[in-house]
């Protein structure tokens, strides 16, 4: 069995053990820790042993799926959302802040004019489905190029629009060197289209050696970090601080 399919079998699990009353052991400091040192080794050791630049499987035009599904926030109820939505994004703008020596802010046109990357991936979600897709969007990488990324920064957040019925806003995360991955990029466009709302319009993030959670939708604010605890972050995601991996890797 491969990473990616452990991975998924492992989400699952753990969903289903939390779904299944056995959470105590979640609120348990010590389980918890302990899970903690597991997941990092797991993370350094896969570090090591895979080419930090090795590609996710590309597709062909013909090996596309037919439907590629929606899922989780179709059309995010926030109300600044909503009204940039209605202007077809014409005012909507992404906030690139943190550690970096230029905060900016790009417009969907300005990332649309940086040079871009297409690629036909397969997205696994830990439901259990996957398909197979067509992304074009701007690579991570020449997003931060002009912002000035301070040596103490380690890792990129992701800030949505959308929210689960509580009102929490989802959100992501990555390392530098997945943010420096030539597959990572910020997608506009799905199958030769401007991405849909239920897909996370205007651009979601597509991280292609991990997981379907780690690809943010409705990216509103991207946020240059040194490290992930203590700042308000929880684990890094919103699917982590609910008992998935931070890294997802494949």
């Amino acid at each position: 069995m491969d990473r990616r399919h452990f991975l998924m079998g492992t989400a699952r699990t753990a969903g289903l053990f939390l779904l299944a009353g056995c959470d105590a052991l979640s609120r348990d400091d010590r389980f918890v820790r302990l899970l903690e040192r597991a997941e990092n080794l797991a993370y350094r050791v896969h570090r090591r042993l895979t080419p930090r630049r090795a590609l996710a499987v590309e597709y062909t035009e013909a090996e596309r799926s037919p439907v590629f599904p929606t899922n989780g926030e179709t059309r995010p109820d926030n109300p600044q959302y909503q009204a940039w939505a209605a202007s077809g994004f014409a005012n909507w703008s992404l906030q690139v802040t943190g550690k970096v020596a230029r905060p900016t802010r790009f417009s969907l046109s300005g990332l649309r004019a940086l040079p871009s990357r297409t690629q036909i991936t397969r997205h696994d979600c830990v439901e259990g489905w996957s398909a197979i897709a067509k992304w074009k969007g701007v690579p991570l990488a020449e997003v931060l190029k002009p912002v000035g990324v301070r040596p103490d920064a380690r890792f990129v957040v992701f800030h949505c629009a959308d929210r689960d019925p509580s009102g929490v806003h989802y959100y992501e995360s990555i390392d530098l060197e997945d943010a420096a991955h030539p597959q990572t990029i910020l997608a506009y466009d799905l199958n030769d289209q401007p991405l849909p709302m239920g897909h996370g319009a205007p651009i979601r993030l597509r991280v292609e050696r991990q997981l379907g959670y780690k690809m943010a939708k409705f990216v509103m604010r991207i946020e240059l970090v040194d490290r992930l605890d203590r700042i308000g972050y929880g684990r890094g995601g919103y699917w982590e601080d609910q008992g998935y991996e931070w890294y997802a890797g494949i």
